[in-house]
């Protein structure tokens, strides 16, 4: 008897799908060369009531050719922070096939000088995309007024 019970949940295992579907034609999609084409395409991604009002975390997918492959929203949280976490990031990241993804968050203080937290997050993220050879090219912070990325600043 015991041994059928172990049988049969054996043969309860959850099946895992994988999938990603693009609707923009790879000529369509916007290409990233530096900071500013990223805060662009973030900016337009970004619902404009809650830049100011809650913080969002969020990551640009890139192809080989640094064409954005999709924008993944991997959290929303509270004034002060939002958790961003790297099994997420790097799920959304293998599932698009992506080569490359440039981190942004948005601080609806207005302040955008990174926090401790930003900087060891990104630390640990650039780790993980160089086991996964998924570059991690930028943490971009955004607020209403601009913006400020770690990549230009050096701290990549």
């Amino acid at each position: 008897m015991e041994k059928t019970v172990q049988a049969s949940a054996f043969a309860r295992v959850a099946e895992i799908k994988l999938s990603y579907r693009n609707k923009v034609k790879p000529s369509e999609r916007p290409q990233v060369t530096c900071s500013t084409d990223s805060y662009q395409v973030l900016k337009t991604s970004w619902d404009p009531g809650k830049l100011e009002f809650v913080e969002q975390f969020k990551v640009l997918l890139l192809s080989r050719a640094n064409k954005v492959l999709g924008i993944y929203e991997v959290s929303t949280g509270g004034v002060a922070g939002t958790v961003a976490d790297p099994k997420l990031i790097f799920a959304a990241a293998l599932k698009a096939c992506a080569s490359a993804v440039i981190l942004s968050h948005n601080h609806p203080s207005g302040n955008l000088k990174p926090s401790a937290a930003d900087l060891q997050l990104t630390r640990k993220m650039k780790q993980g995309g160089e086991l996964l050879d998924i570059a991690v090219l930028d943490h971009i912070i955004l607020t209403s007024e601009g913006y400020y990325s770690l990549a230009d600043e050096g701290l990549l």
